[in-house]
């Protein structure tokens, strides 16, 4: 396999870099669920308001659920269950920016740029769960990625 450098001096192949990925999918989950607490007023505004029992509720399970898949996704033991729910939370909180993205409508043309592009990052989180668990020993990754080896 090629390598390239990726900053003076430092070569790493394409292979080398995927099996990296767990590190920022790690970090994002971390860092977002900590600010689901810093900052819970806005996670709040993009709760749908009639998912009960409340939005602070949806906010903290979700900040709670993000900081736990982030540590197990950081743990190699874990990894690849933490993978596969970090998977499960970026489909359950899509309607949360689908929401946000009809909520945001009346607003400043920036902040419904925002609303936008979170739609498809969640799917680049998602691939990057799936590569992550398929390299942890997941079939189930691997089937979704058609990365199986067929007979």
């Amino acid at each position: 396999m090629r390598s390239e450098s990726i900053c003076e001096g430092i070569y790493m192949n394409r292979a080398s870099l995927l099996d990296k990925l767990w590190i920022p999918l790690s970090l994002f989950l971390f860092l977002a669920g900590i600010t689901h607490f810093a900052n819970p007023g806005f996670f709040d505004a993009i709760v749908p308001p009639w998912l009960p029992p409340s939005e602070r509720f949806w906010t903290y399970i979700s900040g709670l659920a993000e900081v736990a898949i982030g540590i197990a996704v950081f743990m190699p033991k874990y990894r690849k269950i933490g993978a596969l729910a970090s998977v499960a939370l970026f489909i359950a909180v899509y309607p949360a920016n689908i929401f946000m993205v009809w909520d945001w409508r009346d607003r400043s043309t920036a902040e419904q740029v925002v609303s936008w592009v979170r739609l498809p990052f969640q799917f680049v989180f998602i691939w990057m769960a799936l590569i992550v668990a398929k390299q942890n020993g997941s079939p189930i990754a691997g089937n979704i990625l058609r990365f199986q080896k067929r007979k």
